[in-house]
C-alpha cells in the first residue's frame, strides 16, 4: 500500500553504517531503521545468532516456555533493575501492554484510575491507543474517535502535570527524548520530579525507551544518567538489533496481568530472542557504552562546526540521538540532496535534522557525515 513517499531506489545489502542500492550505489546510513540497527547492518553477532537459532527451534508457541526467552528475560530484568518481562515484536506492541497494565493496575489498585498522563509532542506508536497517547498534532485528526484518558502536559512542565492529576490519574508516560518531535529532551531535573511526584500521588511512572534504550544514549538505559527508576519501561528498536523484537518490563508491583489478558502468537519466540541476547552480549559491556558516550560527544562537536559556519540553530540530544536545528523549514530539501549525495538523514520536522546511526560507527564515518553534510549545505547556501 502506498503508506509513505518512497525514493525509487530500491536497497539490497548492507554492513555496518554503509547500505547498497540496486545499481551498486553506497550511502552512509544514519538513520539505521530508525534507530533499529544499534550494532549496523548485518552485524556478525545478531546473523549467526538467528542462523544457530533457526537450526534449533524457531518457535514452540507463546503457551510454552523456551530457554532462550528465558534468558533473555532474566539479563533484562538484571540490567534494568525492574522483575517481570512480557515480550512483543514491536515497540508500538509494548506501549499499548504497558497502558494496558497501568488500567488494570488502576482497575485493582486505584479505584478504576485509567487515565494516562502523557505530553504533546510524544509519540509511543501508530496501534489506536498509543496513537491517543501521543502528542503528536498530525494524529489528531486521524481515525476518529480515539481512546480517551490521555490527558496532555507540556514537557519540562512540573506544574503543568501537577495540573493535569485528577482522581481518574494511574499514571504518567513519557520518553525521555521525544525523537520524532525532534529530539527533545526531557531534563534531568524534569525526570526526577516526575519520579518524586508519582510517588508522592502513588502514580505508576512509564518510561517509553524504545528509541533511547539499548545504549542509545551511552547508558543501557537512559534513566540511569538520571538516577531513577521507572515501575514500567517499554523497549524496541536496538533490542533486536534490526529484527522484530520488543520488550515490555514492569516491577513486581506493577505485574498484574492476570491469565489471559495479554498475549501475542509469536511473542517471545526463541528466533527473536536470539537476536535479542547477541545484541545485549554486546552493547551492555562496560567499554562499548563508553565508546558510544566518546563518539557521541565527537558528534555534537562536529556538527557544532557545521552550525557554527552556517549559522544554523542548536544541537540536540544525548550520546547518538541527536538533532541539528537548521533555523528555517528546509530539513527535507537537505535530507533529499544529502540522499543524492549518499547519505541518508531523517527531517523529523521541518527546521530539523535527525541523527541515530549505528553506536558502532567510526570516528572516520563521523568526519564522512560532516564532509557530506558541508558539501549539501554549502550548495544550498551558494544558491540561495
Amino acid at each position: 500500500m502506498e503508506i509513505t513517499s518512497r525514493p525509487a531506489t530500491v536497497f539490497v545489502k548492507g554492513e555496518g553504517s554503509w547500505l547498497w542500492d540496486h545499481h551498486g550505489k553506497r550511502y552512509l546510513d544514519f538513520v539505521q531503521g530508525w534507530a533499529v540497527n544499534c550494532l549496523g547492518h548485518s552485524p556478525t553477532a545478531v546473523a549467526d545468532a538467528i542462523s544457530q537459532q533457526a537450526h534449533k527451534l524457531i518457535t514452540p508457541s507463546p503457551a510454552y516456555y523456551n530457554d532462550i526467552a528465558i534468558a533473555l528475560a532474566d539479563k533484562l530484568t538484571k540490567l534494568s533493575g525492574l522483575d517481570k518481562v512480557f515480550f512483543t515484536n514491536c515497540g508500538a506492541e509494548a506501549n499499548e501492554g504497558a497502558i494496558k497494565l497501568a488500567r488494570k493496575y488502576g482497575a485493582l489498585n486505584c479505584d478504576g484510575a485509567y487515565e494516562i498522563i502523557t505530553f504533546d509532542g510524544a509519540f509511543h506508536g501508530r496501534t489506536l491507543a498509543t496513537m491517543s497517547a501521543s502528542g503528536k498534532k498530525a494524529f489528531e485528526p486521524l481515525f476518529e474517535p480515539k481512546v480517551p484518558g490521555f490527558p496532555k502536559a507540556r514537557l519540562n512542565d512540573i506544574g503543568s502535570v501537577r495540573r493535569c492529576i485528577g482522581p481518574k490519574t494511574v499514571a504518567i508516560m513519557l520518553e525521555p527524548i521525544q525523537g520524532e518531535a525532534g529530539v527533545l529532551p526531557a531534563t534531568d531535573q524534569f525526570l526526577c520530579d516526575l519520579r518524586s511526584l508519582t510517588k508522592e500521588r502513588g502514580l505508576l511512572l512509564i518510561l517509553d525507551e524504545i528509541q533511547t534504550g539499548i545504549g542509545r544514549t551511552g547508558k543501557m538505559f537512559h534513566y540511569e544518567h538520571v538516577g531513577i527508576k521507572p515501575d514500567i519501561l517499554t523497549l524496541g528498536k536496538g533490542l533486536g538489533g534490526g529484527v522484530p523484537l520488543a520488550a515490555l518490563l514492569a516491577t513486581e508491583g506493577a505485574s498484574c496481568f492476570a491469565h489471559g489478558d495479554q498475549g501475542g502468537t509469536f511473542n517471545g519466540n526463541p528466533l527473536m530472542c536470539a537476536a535479542g541476547l547477541a545484541v545485549l552480549g554486546e552493547v551492555s559491556q562496560k567499554e562499548f557504552l563508553d565508546s558510544v558516550t566518546a563518539k557521541g560527544e565527537m558528534l555534537t562537536a562536529s556538527l557544532a562546526k557545521l552550525a557554527k559556519r552556517y549559522r544554523l540553530g542548536e544541537i540536540r540530544g544525548r550520546g547518538l540521538l541527536q538533532a541539528l536545528a537548521l533555523g528555517e523549514p528546509v530539513a527535507a530539501e537537505v535530507a533529499a540532496k544529502a540522499f543524492e549525495a549518499g547519505l541518508l538523514l531523517n527531517a523529523p520536522r521541518p527546521d530539523a535534522l535527525r541523527f541515530m546511526p549505528s553506536l558502532t560507527l567510526t570516528p572516520g564515518e563521523i568526519e564522512q557525515l560532516v564532509a557530506i553534510l558541508d558539501g549539501v549545505l554549502g550548495n544550498m547556501n551558494a544558491g540561495a
